[in-house]
């Protein structure tokens, strides 16, 4: 890519060496201070993401980075989880230093906690051997909290590895003073386990197991804070692994078998049944029943035919199909899901935002209170040993890692859930949005309705058998390629299953077709070409006619042997779903509106089909006016949804406080939405909504416990009432807690 951009790029690092959401907040302050750039820095991701002009590049950029103390690289495209070979090897090595080192802080931390805690198992030298297991826990097992502690020093900073390394070091450190200048490695000393202060001297008290368990706990922590990161980006990778992995294409009438990646636009490649499509195209020879399911959630295979489009990682059900492939590589929709939940993932809430500002500041905070906790115990005639403790305590238990973890990790399994049922969230800032909205504005065409010409009814004249109507006005324009000629096909077709061949076809230009099946002269169209064949509608046929074209809908007329026979309505019907949709729509307490460019007659006829009420009906609207009509309702104080599918919708879903874009819809309208819903039912609006608040309640949720936790800790440990390694346990358990809280998420399920 190009490092240098005269006006603005963007630009995604990936950042090695952070530790906590501190990390974060020194990184993105030092690229925001950069002329021209602005920077959000994700510690649950490990990812910047980063705008930039002026004249900066991206070796500028990673060299800031790397001056705060951290590393920079531009990632690798997102992939798949490997399956097997050395890749999975990698992917499983990414914990293995981190659990090694838990693993041996366990295993030497144990024994050391248990004799500081049972008297009965203090023999003789206990506090010798003590020594001798909690220095490796202490070094090795720490040592990456030490490490973070010393790289921020030296750039002048303060975060919750350096609360971590100086707790735990100063406890270890005042340890070996009583053990080799005080009275503590005495032979038969004894050190009873309390969780209150006792006033002492210090030299006959050891601190092992505060610095050994303190550790433990946080390694736990740490550890089980990295496995929730891999889970909650399972979705993205399982999204990527859809994808087909191979393809045959023919190439000079043969077939050539070639990884996807080296598949090319314009490229013929083969579809076998049961085969994964390998990437978005057209289909130019075959025919054939396509499973979309895995993509969509659609569990009804679409039938295809040439010119149809298919989309890459959906499942050939039927035939052979021979596709050209129209988008490759990061132009699919696969691919652009994947990107639209990884950005997602990657942003950053209001919410965060703050989280991060207050850790940021924090840490300085908690060691100037620690030291006035050192100095107050010390003042107050307590003891170098009571005051040493309390300061420790406050050490370790203020270490605010909840709060770094509170938004990313709910986001990050909020936006994965959704990715997995179909509903793409764009970006964080959505989610407030969704809170707010009380009015939706749904575009009638290709949402509340299917956007296809559908036959709905069909009524005949007296003594016509109306499986005789379809059998021959379907056969006669299953010739053609008209939409209104393809929804009777259509129809005839579903009801019947088969139809006879015409023996003779002509196309009337504007009045329909005519043509000859089994033995019969056949007219199909409107009135004006029976008239012509001085044929007219009977009064019941006429009748019919005129309430169908009341409704909005379009009436054609088919005759034979000289006779009208019938009159068939033909109209977008509206989709199965939409009514149960505008239902739940409605109990999330939202007004939904119907905005569209047909006639009333149209809109009014799905409007009380679906269930919206008349007066929230606003028809024969041009696609410039949709923006005006969003923007009268935000001017009446109204937060507005919107959900479309069209280019004709892309501005009005810009303009909207929410924007909701029907993934079976233009790319334009994707574009442009907030949420993105891929299986093209109205019903998903309503999922994501829900889902979308459930994220944030999760994140605010998880906010207020790491709060709470913190501040009401503190005051407890600097007024001496707890023991640092009960300390210890608490502020990892919160990390924990929150990742958990989080992982909810994964158990959001659908309305049915």
């Amino acid at each position: 890519m190009t490092t240098t951009v005269p006006d603005s790029a963007e630009v995604e690092l990936a950042i090695g060496g952070m530790t906590c959401a501190s990390c974060a907040a020194r990184i993105e302050k030092k690229l925001n201070r950069m002329d021209g750039v602005t920077a959000t820095v994700n510690y649950a991701t490990e990812k910047a993401k980063v705008s930039y002009g002026g004249g900066v590049s991206v070796p500028e950029l990673i060299a800031t980075v790397e001056a705060t103390g951290y590393t920079a690289r531009e990632p690798e495209p997102v992939r798949a989880e490997p399956t097997s070979g050395p890749e999975l090897a990698q992917a499983a090595d990414e914990l293995l230093p981190l659990r090694e080192r838990l693993v041996t802080a366990v295993v030497l931390a144990v024994p050391v906690i248990a004799m500081a805690m049972v008297p009965a198992l203090q023999f003789e030298y206990w506090q010798w051997l003590s020594l001798t297991l909690a220095a490796p826990v202490v070094t090795y097992a720490a040592w990456p909290f030490h490490k973070a502690a010393f790289t921020n020093a030296r750039h002048g900073a303060a975060t919750m590895d350096t609360l971590i390394s100086v707790g735990t070091s100063a406890a270890f450190l005042w340890s070996l003073w009583a053990l080799f200048l005080g009275t503590a490695g005495t032979p038969g000393m004894t050190h009873p386990f309390e969780l209150t202060i006792a006033r002492s001297d210090g030299a006959g008290n050891i601190y092992l197991e505060a610095a050994a368990g303190v550790t433990v706990f946080i390694l736990a922590g740490r550890y089980f804070e990295a496995r929730s990161k891999r889970k909650a980006g399972a979705a993205l990778k399982a999204l990527l692994e859809l994808g087909a992995k191979d393809v045959t294409v023919l190439r000079g009438g043969r077939e050539e078998q070639l990884p996807v990646g080296e598949l090319r636009v314009g490229d013929r490649f083969l579809v076998r049944p049961g085969e994964k499509i390998a990437t978005d195209g057209a289909v130019v020879e075959g025919t054939s029943a396509i499973d979309a399911s895995m993509l969509t959630g659609e569990s009804v295979p679409v039938e295809v035919g040439v010119g149809d489009a298919v989309t890459g990682a959906t499942v050939n059900a039927g035939g052979r199909l021979v596709v050209e492939a129209t988008r490759v590589g990061a132009d699919t929709q696969l691919a652009r899901m994947a990107k639209l939940v990884e950005d997602a993932q990657n942003g950053k809430a209001a919410a965060q935002r703050l989280a991060d500002r207050i850790s940021g500041v924090f840490v300085p905070v908690v060691i100037a209170l620690a030291l006035a906790t050192l100095g107050f115990w010390i003042g107050n005639g307590s003891g170098l040993t009571a005051a040493f403790t309390a300061a420790v305590a406050v050490l370790i238990i203020a270490c605010p890692c909840a709060l770094g973890l509170a938004t990313p990790t709910a986001l990050m399994v909020g936006t994965g859930r959704g990715a997995q049922l179909g509903i793409l969230i764009k970006g964080p800032e959505v989610l407030e949005s969704t809170r707010k909205v009380d009015t939706i504005v749904l575009d009638k065409t290709g949402t509340v309705t299917t956007g296809r010409m559908t036959l709905l009814a069909v009524h005949t004249a007296d003594g016509t058998d109306e499986t005789e109507v379809l059998r021959l006005a379907g056969a006669l324009e299953h010739a053609s390629e008209h939409p209104i000629a393809r929804a009777v096909a259509d129809g005839a077709l579903e009801k019947l299953g088969a139809l006879p061949a015409p023996e003779d076809f002509a196309n009337i230009p504007g009045l329909g077709v005519q043509g000859i099946v089994d033995g019969h002269a056949v007219l199909v169209g409107r009135d004006k070409l029976l008239a012509e064949w001085a044929m007219e509608l009977s009064a019941g046929l006429a009748r019919a006619k005129a309430g169908a074209e009341d409704a909005g809908r379009t009436a054609i007329a088919v005759a034979w042997d000289g006779e009208a026979r019938a009159v068939l309505e033909i109209a977008d019907a509206v989709k199965g779903t939409s009514a149960e949709a505008i239902g739940r729509l409605r109990a999330l307490g939202l007004t939904p509106m119907l905005l569209t460019g047909d006639n009333t007659a149209v809109a009014e006829a799905v409007a009380a089909e679906v269930g919206i009420a008349p007066e929230h009906v606003v028809a024969e609207v041009m696609p410039e006016d949709k923006v005006d009509v969003v923007k009268r309702l935000q001017d009446e104080g109204r937060s507005v949804a919107m959900v479309g599918d069209g280019v004709n919708d892309a501005a009005a879903l810009a303009q909207a406080d929410l924007g909701l874009a029907m993934g079976t819809g233009t790319d334009a309208a994707i574009e442009a939405g907030d949420l993105t819903l891929v299986r093209g039912d109205l019903r998903a609006a309503a999922d994501a909504i829900r889902l979308a608040r459930k994220t944030l309640g999760t994140i605010k949720s998880n906010l207020f416990w790491a709060f709470a936790y913190n501040i009401a800790a503190l005051p407890l440990a600097a007024a001496g009432l707890l023991n640092p390694m009960i300390a210890g346990a608490a502020m990892a358990f919160s990390s924990v807690f929150v990742v958990g809280n989080s992982l909810r998420l994964r158990g959001f399920k659908a309305a049915s």
